[in-house]
């Protein structure tokens, strides 16, 4: 594990880390809490002693509440707080095994794939000045083919190369067509691939798509392009040359075993009930799929394998019809730690508005600022809007937070609709335009049914 990452993860204590969640999640003070002490003893088990540290496994979390309330932007968070391997999944998409679906351990394979393309981006970042000099360089060779070969002894040379390379940094040649020799390696693309995919056969696909690459030839294909468009897909050639994609995959993998994150979602709808009505099939299979997962095995990636003891799992689930004791014993003991998120009241939901960083109320601003039309949502309107959104959450289903945004674009409807027509006007939202805007739709409960 690089020291920066390690140096990283030091630094946020749990207290920190609720901290930060704070900035962008509005209470669920219990939630933030289990979280903080789950991703601190990542760090804790790295600094133990060797023979221990394999005996210590994560304490996996289920959160149990309704949607809305902050369940998946709780886990997004933590995992970018330390740039960690994240990936949500869906519960209901896997099926068990003999059935059409994917199979469990497709997102052990995403969540590795995520970790390789964080680990690239990071590692394109230190090679990037070099990539972009040698971008330059097989351009100016195209637009002046055999000069750069002769720059050192010929002072003619020399300076027709600094004069057009001076050119192509101030943009000047962006528009001008070069043929662009591209080095491709033929493969058997098509049908098969997606196919595979859809069958939950991903593991079978990606091995064959890994011995197609390896045997099928390179070959030279010529296109004729803009600069500016060949200059991207030159320093992607380039990058792809200068990283070393064998101490990619190395940490990648390595990230993805210690402090890769996934996140299931709708683990509720999995749980048998033991009712004989309705459509059963095969939800205590996918459970028994999962344990293995969850309980620590060996999954094969077209990057490498990797071991899932230390993965930290994170289910989340309404819990509505069924309860977390339906789901079988064994997938119980694996999440010990419990968390119920609470329903967001008034006082909350005014807060979402406008506290987090990625405030709601913020990014109809930001929006709007772009049209030249400037917003001031008063207080009190504030206070309305949150008042109208509780009803419509008592109404008809709670969907939490999620309805805020519903609500803001019917208030917001006729400014931004006619935004271009407003440019340069400034429009004080109170609380009579709340009610104006959204009395008649909230009262109608017909038209509420439809409003998500």
């Amino acid at each position: 594990m690089r020291d920066d990452l390690i140096q990283k993860l030091e630094e946020l204590t749990p207290s920190k880390i609720v901290e930060e969640l704070n900035k962008y999640i509005i209470g669920q003070d219990k939630a933030k809490k289990a979280v903080a002490i789950a991703l601190r003893n990542r760090l804790r088990r790295m600094k133990v002693r060797e023979d221990v540290r394999d005996e210590i496994a994560p304490k996996n979390i289920l959160m149990i509440g309704p949607t809305g309330v902050g369940k998946t932007e709780i886990a997004r968070r933590i995992a970018k707080l330390v740039n960690a391997p994240f990936v949500k999944v869906e519960a209901t998409k896997y099926t068990e095994v003999g059935y059409v679906g994917r199979d469990v351990e497709s997102m052990v394979r995403d969540l590795v794939a995520n970790s390789v393309s964080m680990v690239k981006k990071e590692m394109e970042k230190n090679i990037e000045e070099q990539a972009n000099e040698n971008t330059i360089n097989r351009i100016l060779d195209i637009l002046l083919p055999g000069t750069r070969a002769n720059i050192e002894k010929d002072e003619i040379a020399k300076n027709t190369w600094n004069k057009m390379r001076n050119k192509l940094l101030a943009g000047e040649l962006d528009e001008k067509e070069i043929v662009v020799k591209f080095n491709r390696r033929e493969g058997m693309g098509g049908p098969i691939f997606g196919v595979l995919s859809n069958i939950g056969m991903e593991e079978i696909e990606q091995q064959f798509q890994s011995i197609m690459e390896q045997v099928m030839p390179q070959r030279s294909k010529e296109r004729k392009m803009k600069i500016k468009q060949a200059f991207k897909i030159i320093k992607e050639e380039e990058i792809d040359k200068l990283i070393d994609f064998d101490k990619v995959k190395e940490e990648a993998l390595e990230r993805a075993e210690n402090l890769g994150i996934i996140f299931i979602d709708e683990m509720d709808k999995i749980a048998s009930t033991g009712s004989k009505t309705g459509p059963d099939v095969s939800r205590e299979g996918v459970q028994r799929d999962l344990l293995p997962v969850v309980e620590g095995t060996i999954v094969n990636t077209r990057y490498g394998q990797i071991k899932t003891d230390h993965i930290l799992f994170i289910g989340a689930g309404a819990f509505h019809i069924s309860k977390p004791s339906d789901l079988i014993p064994e997938l119980q003991g694996r999440f010990p730690i419990r968390i119920e998120l609470e329903h967001l009241k008034e006082e909350e939901l005014k807060k979402i508005l406008v506290e987090p960083k990625n405030a709601l109320i913020m990014q109809y601003k930001e929006l709007l600022k772009t049209e030249n039309v400037e917003i001031e949502i008063l207080p009190e309107a504030i206070d309305e809007i949150a008042r109208f959104a509780v009803i419509a959450n008592e109404k008809t289903e709670n969907i939490g937070a999620r309805r805020l945004h519903t609500i803001m674009e019917k208030l917001m409807e006729d400014i931004s609709f006619n935004a271009e027509k407003l440019s340069g006007q400034k429009f004080v939202i109170d609380k009579n335009y709340v009610i104006k805007k959204l009395k008649d739709t909230i009262d109608n409960t017909e038209i509420v049914r439809y409003i998500l």
